[in-house]
């Protein structure tokens, strides 16, 4: 009953929030000024927005049969590329409206009509106010302004350098394509365009951020997407009210739906295939200009362990290698906790032989078995982060060397049992194999840690009732996040502990797809 009137009052503020934004935007766009007939007053004003930047290219020049008309192109330097504006633009309008037999022949006053005939570039676009005048030339388009029109011109003639598509480091396949987004959200939509030619394909742009300008885009199938979760993600991504988004997760943090909650509710990928597959399960795909990786809503817990690679090879191994990482997703959260459980409360669970190499092991360490583990594990952190920072050719060998040296150096100074190095060791290498929980998994680790020294296996019970009941109350975008095994589902197990063949995956997911769309053969991903 408390939560049914949390989530009312909580969405009668959202709504009113909304409202404002939405008044706020109007009268923001009802406040910027029009274009004005004047040139030299439309220059002077963008001078004065833009405080007479130096990288800001303001060049005017004479055009026409006589030369009567008068107009200039603005444009940044460093984002607009100068060859194509001199080919394209001013050779035009300079020196191509010389063989025109007189000026009235076309009217230099009409942008519309200047267009037409004499700017060979086909993305551009007219602009009769300033506000959007200076976000496209900030945005590195070409302004065109002639003097007598109240419009402006905007030109696409911006150059941007972008990495090479490459494979993915954090996504690395043996079988399947080695291709990757990259920071130029073209060329990431280009190739989710390239997995599927569907004309039912739509991508929706939205610009968020207020200093930033950011262009967001939303990739969906129409014809499968659920229309309810297409209007949350527009919702969610309109209430964002931020100076700048310089990376996919500041949305992802933004439109989550358990912001307090260790585990991730919004996909990440950086690879076209996986994110092609979601789009033809009836999800929505989020992509941010600058950032090679991709948000996919809504999230299921069981996506974590299913890889792109699982459907490219043959039931068999994909169904053992999916058992294999939820075994070391298991060990890596429970591993410390159960070693502490076993040598401090429950000694006579282990079996006699072991328990005596356990007593010797730790006959000289000096501390109790809970911060023996603490301090291994927290070693190990210090070093996973170094080699993550550093470059790779050192970050490599201080990973190597120090888990080797510091390892070695503590069991023979008696700080830490060779028992403890191992459990260590085997909770760290299992803890790679499931990376989209690798963030919830380390917070486990130390919770689970603490319960087993405290009560011994009672406490780690007690952690992991907890845990599933944190986890069967979590929603992504109204979607179970356990599901199908919280809400049951028996029909749809058959991708989830092991893979069926593919001939067997006939239907989509029903929980995510739109009504009516289950005739359509399930892509696998």
């Amino acid at each position: 009953m408390f939560r049914y009137i949390y989530r009312k009052i909580r969405c009668s503020l959202l709504k009113n929030i909304e409202k404002r934004m939405h008044q706020d935007a109007l009268a923001g766009k009802n406040n910027s000024e029009p274009i004005f007939p004047d040139l030299k007053r439309n220059l002077e004003a963008i001078k004065g927005i833009l405080h007479n930047s130096s990288d800001v290219t303001i060049h005017e020049f004479n055009f026409g049969h006589d030369r009567r008309f008068k107009g200039a192109v603005i444009f940044i330097n460093s984002m607009a590329d100068k060859g194509e504006i001199n080919k394209n633009i001013l050779e035009p309008l300079m020196y191509g409206a010389l063989l025109l037999k007189k000026d009235a022949d076309i009217d230099f006053t009409d942008i519309d009509c200047v267009r037409k005939n004499l700017i060979p570039i086909t993305d551009s676009r007219k602009v009769t106010l300033f506000n959007d005048l200076i976000e496209c030339l900030l945005a590195g388009s070409t302004i065109l302004l002639i003097d007598g029109s109240k419009e402006a011109l905007v030109i696409n003639s911006g150059k941007r350098e972008s990495r090479a598509i490459d494979e993915p480091v954090t996504e690395v396949v043996v079988r399947g394509p080695r291709e990757g987004f990259n920071e130029n959200v073209n060329v990431s939509i280009a190739l989710i365009r390239r997995k599927i030619k569907d004309p039912d394909l739509c991508v929706e742009k939205m610009i968020i951020g207020d200093k930033s300008k950011t262009d967001v885009y939303i990739v969906y199938i129409k014809s499968v997407a659920d229309p309810k979760l297409i209007e949350e993600v527009r919702r969610r991504l309109n209430r964002i009210k931020i100076d700048a988004i310089l990376e996919s997760g500041y949305i992802e943090q933004f439109i989550e739906d358990s912001s307090y909650s260790i585990f991730p509710t919004v996909s990440n990928s950086e690879k076209p295939d996986r994110v092609a597959a979601k789009i033809l399960e009836g999800r929505a795909a989020i992509l941010v200009d600058g950032t090679p990786f991709a948000l996919i809503v809504p999230m299921l817990f069981i996506e974590s362990f299913q890889s792109s690679e699982d459907y490219y090879s043959r039931p068999f191994h994909a169904s053992i290698m999916r058992i294999v990482r939820f075994l070391s997703y298991i060990i890596s959260i429970l591993g410390p906790a159960i070693y502490v459980a076993l040598t401090v409360f429950h000694q006579e669970m282990i079996p006699t032989q072991l328990l005596i190499s356990i007593a010797e092991g730790r006959e000289k360490v000096p501390f109790p078995a809970i911060l023996e583990a603490f301090l291994m594990m927290f070693t190990f952190d210090i070093l996973r982060e170094a080699g993550v920072r550093l470059p790779k050719s050192v970050g490599q060998t201080i990973g190597i060397v120090g888990a080797i040296v510091l390892g070695q150096a503590s069991v023979e100074a008696g700080l830490i049992s060779p028992i403890m190095v191992i459990v260590v060791s085997s909770t760290a290498i299992a803890s790679f194999t499931v990376p989209a929980q690798t963030d919830s998994g380390t917070i486990l680790r130390y919770i689970y840690l603490v319960l087993a020294g405290l009560a011994g296996g009672f406490g780690v019970i007690m952690g992991l009732l907890v845990t599933l009941f944190h986890m069967a109350s979590l929603r992504s975008f109204g979607v179970p996040y356990l599901w199908p095994v919280v809400p049951f589902d028996f029909s749809s197990l058959k991708d989830v502990f092991i893979r069926m063949p593919l001939w067997k995956l006939k239907k989509r997911t029903k929980v995510i797809v739109y009504d009516g769309s289950d005739s359509y053969k399930r892509n696998p991903g």
